[in-house]
C-alpha cells in the first residue's frame, strides 16, 4: 500500500472533524458557531477529493451530507450574526 497525497487530503480531513468534534465535547466551541461548520465542512470536502481516487459509496454518502449539514450550518452562523 502507497500512502498518497490523497491520502494525505482525506486524513487531514479526518483530522479535523475529530479535532472538532473534541471541542464541541470539550465545551470550547459552540455547534452554532460559525468555526464549528466552516471546519466540518472543510474535512468533510478534504475527504470527498480523497474518495475521487479511492472511492468508496458509503463514505461518500455520509461525507456529501455531513459537508451539506455544515454548508447550512455555515448559513444560519451567517443569518444569526446579520441579525446582530
Amino acid at each position: 500500500m502507497t500512502y498518497t497525497w490523497y491520502d494525505f487530503l482525506g486524513n487531514v480531513g479526518v483530522f479535523l472533524i475529530l479535532w472538532t468534534y473534541l471541542l464541541l465535547q470539550m465545551e470550547k466551541i459552540s455547534s452554532r458557531s460559525f468555526v464549528y461548520s466552516l471546519t466540518n465542512a472543510a474535512g468533510a470536502l478534504l475527504v470527498l477529493i480523497s474518495l475521487c481516487f479511492q472511492f468508496n459509496l458509503s463514505a461518500f454518502i455520509i461525507e456529501f451530507f455531513w459537508l451539506i449539514i455544515s454548508l447550512y450550518g455555515l448559513s444560519q452562523s451567517r443569518l444569526e450574526k446579520q441579525k446582530v
